[in-house]
């Protein structure tokens, strides 16, 4: 029997609020479940301690005989020091799509074009100031 440490969702419409439980990987995710080891209410804030509680001897228990946690579960057992951090996303998933790529290089040319016309209208003005001095020196 493979065993999960999952999240069995609770609450209202709109109002959610899980159980961290220890349940067979082939019941339902709001089925039965073996242990309740824990509650997530994600309506509080997140520095509030009643966010997250776990009984963590319990869960140390499940691990010890092979459970296996979500992905969720896992970033909370993280947050509390119980599992050491890993590497979630490979460098390659997280690059931007060819389309996204496309228009960023554009966004960053126009941005090259665009501090490269500011320059050279700061340039300008001040080339021109000296002939008008000259040409007044001159009238004058």
């Amino acid at each position: 029997m493979a065993i999960k440490i999952r999240l069995a969702r609770g609450g209202s419409k709109k109002r959610p609020f899980y159980r961290i439980v220890a349940a067979d990987t082939r019941m339902a995710r709001d089925g039965r479940f073996i242990e309740k080891l824990g509650t997530y209410n994600p309506l509080l804030p997140k520095d509030s301690e009643e966010r997250v509680v776990m009984d963590l001897d319990r869960v140390k228990h499940w691990l010890g005989h092979g459970a296996q946690t979500t992905e969720r579960v896992s970033r909370m057992l993280e947050a509390a020091g119980v599992v050491e951090k890993k590497e979630r996303l490979s460098p390659q998933k997280m690059k931007p799509g060819k389309k996204a790529q496309e228009r960023a290089e554009e966004k960053a040319a126009k941005a090259a074009a665009a501090a490269e016309a500011t320059e050279q209208a700061k340039a300008a003005p001040a080339e021109e100031a000296p002939a008008e001095e000259a040409s007044e020196e001159a009238a004058g």
